[in-house]
């Protein structure tokens, strides 16, 4: 009896030591949202733009933008895996921005934005890369939860909804960018979500990521 009994507690802590740390999904995936608070975000002009409800987090109010300040890797991402969960109410307008970085107000001057917008009046629909590799197309639903991930490697950018690819983008050795968007290019930083107007209400929920070498 003693030796199955400690053969058995060996299997269950060798089970334990399987299992991924607080926070961390499988194969390096790591939550940037707890699901109950804005806890690792920081709202920039406009706070009361985003809230959290029934495990989201709402995004609706004047233009604002929740940026990712957390612990993980120290929010500051190269190359990576996102992936997030997403509903847009008609008429809403988002996006998600990466190799961004904190600003007091305005639209983020560095990085890129991933268009979130399903049936607003602007023609450039989800999964695009607004304003340098826009998608004309529409691949989801409004009141309908998708998932929208983003993958950066090196230079070149893939976006997919519900695992169907939307973009396949390699930014060129010297991009030609307007005056406004020369910050509109790769290097690293965080993630930003984007209230756009009152009129636009998104909700993001299981947002996670995942370094890559």
């Amino acid at each position: 009896m003693r030796i199955g009994s400690l053969g058995a507690c060996l299997l269950a802590l060798a089970g334990c030591a399987c299992l991924p740390a607080a926070g961390q999904a499988r194969d390096g995936w790591q939550t940037l949202f707890d699901g109950k608070t804005l806890a690792g975000w920081r709202a920039s002009e406009a706070p009361g733009s985003f809230s959290v409800r029934d495990g989201a987090i709402v995004v609706r109010g004047p233009r604002s933008h929740l940026y990712y300040v957390g612990p993980v890797e120290n929010h500051d991402f190269r190359d990576f895996e996102l992936q997030l969960e997403a509903m847009t109410r008609p008429g809403a307008n988002s996006g998600v921005y990466f190799h961004t970085a904190w600003q007091d107000e305005g639209w983020p001057a560095k990085g890129y934005e991933v268009q979130v917008n399903n049936s607003q009046s602007d023609p450039k629909r989800t999964g695009g890369l607004y304003a340098v590799e826009d998608n004309y197309q529409v691949p989801a639903k409004d009141d309908a939860w998708f998932t929208l991930r983003i993958r950066v490697e090196g230079r070149r950018i893939r976006t997919f909804v519900d695992d169907e690819p939307i973009v396949d983008y390699t930014q060129p050795p010297r991009p030609e960018r307007p005056a406004d968007m020369r910050g509109r290019v790769l290097s690293s930083g965080t993630f930003a979500l984007q209230a756009h107007d009152p009129d636009s209400e998104v909700h993001y929920r299981n947002i996670k990521v995942r370094a890559l070498p």
